[in-house]
């Protein structure tokens, strides 16, 4: 079963968001994971709205301290605006995903990043070869 790490500073927004799209479409076919290397408290509540706009429930996510062991038992480590802060090893694949940070912004601003976090989480099941349910 091939697995993704979504990591972000705080994990309380895009890392989450990825988290759920790819945990939704792809029907438990991959191992997903989050993790921020400065979690927040809790998960953006806007980003928790801009999700459940799209009937995926991410609001009993919690923000999750990066670790080493996290990123050596992914497949994939995509990250999002944390910089260096993300362990390197060789031979991981890595993907840097540039999309706005929603905090702080209203759902507006938020259904952009939330729709173009999802387009790319498509982009990612096909290149694991996993079939998106919907």
């Amino acid at each position: 079963m091939p697995s993704a790490l979504f990591v972000c500073v705080h994990n309380a927004g895009r890392s989450q968001m990825a988290a759920g799209f790819l945990t939704a479409l792809s029907d438990g076919a991959v191992e997903v994971r989050s993790a921020g290397s400065a979690p927040g408290v809790a998960v953006n509540p806007v980003a928790v709205e801009a999700m459940a706009e799209r009937g995926i429930d991410i609001s009993a996510a919690t923000p999750k301290v990066l670790t080493t062991e996290a990123v050596q038992a992914s497949d994939v480590v995509i990250t999002m605006g944390c910089g260096d802060a993300c362990p390197i090893f060789p031979g991981k694949r890595y993907e840097d995903w540039q999309l706005d940070d929603p905090a702080g912004q209203g759902i507006e601003a938020v259904r952009p990043i939330r729709d173009e976090i999802e387009r790319r989480v498509r982009v990612l099941l096909a290149e694991l070869g996993v079939d998106a349910v919907a």
